[in-house]
């Protein structure tokens, strides 16, 4: 039977001289893999172009609930993107989100609450020209609302430290290492408490964000059975400066 849904790309593998398996979180169903045929022949219907890391697909697709490989009817790249391919910052920020959801959704079923807020988010990295420097902190953070970690923010007005293995914020340091300290847990707190139209207006240095950023990624190995390492947001790094 065919279906109607949308999609968002998260990894292409090759898997012959003209076809690709392609991994999509779908609105309808969750992460599925596709095969697509002859993709990489000239006159395919559907561009491997299409299946960029992140981008936003409308899709018709046929589904057996017995199978691990699905086939696609019909894609297209919708909406189409404006800036993020041509925008060197915006293309990493990309690649870098696309790592750590692709080790974060690894078997995850259909939730159509966290599609919308991937797709949303998406969507807006395209449109803003300001805030970029932030974009990625306040994903993340808010991204754990999804996958069960949110921080406990009870002790978030009291609290000195944060503990990355608890996930709360206590006024005892904590009798471990994977802590914020008072000065970096209180910019954690606005990061939190900021959202994605004003996070041109969270001022910190870029010493202090490379730093939080770490400590996010510290937060979901914490979390995230089976996380592993990020190696993209070296790339993001240096690019942003």
């Amino acid at each position: 039977m065919l279906y109607k849904t949308r999609g968002i790309v998260f990894k292409t593998t090759n898997y012959s001289e003209s076809s690709v398996v392609v991994q999509v979180f779908t609105e309808k169903f969750g992460l599925q893999s596709y095969l697509i045929n002859g993709i990489k022949k000239p006159k395919s219907k559907i561009k491997l172009n299409s299946l960029q890391p992140l981008h936003l697909l409308d899709m018709v697709v046929y589904h057996k609930t017995s199978g691990s490989i699905q086939r696609v009817s019909e894609l297209r790249h919708q909406p189409v993107f404006l800036t993020i391919p041509y925008d060197i910052v915006k293309s990493s920020i990309i690649l870098f989100l696309n790592e750590v959801l692709y080790k974060s959704l690894k078997e995850h079923e259909a939730d159509e609450v966290l599609f919308e807020f991937l797709f949303h988010a998406i969507e807006i990295l395209d449109s803003v020209s300001a805030g970029l420097a932030n974009f990625h902190l306040y994903f993340l953070l808010r991204l754990t609302r999804f996958l069960g970690f949110y921080p406990d923010m009870t002790l978030a007005a009291e609290g000195a430290y944060f503990d990355l293995m608890a996930g709360g914020y206590t006024q005892q340091q904590p009798p471990h290492a994977l802590i914020l300290e008072p000065a970096y847990a209180a910019v954690w707190t606005s990061i939190i408490n900021s959202n994605f139209d004003d996070l041109e207006n969270l001022k910190f240095s870029a010493a202090a964000r490379k730093f939080l950023l770490e400590k996010i990624l510290v937060y979901y190995r914490c979390h995230v059975e089976g996380f592993g390492q990020i190696r993209s947001h070296e790339v993001l790094e240096e690019v942003m400066g």
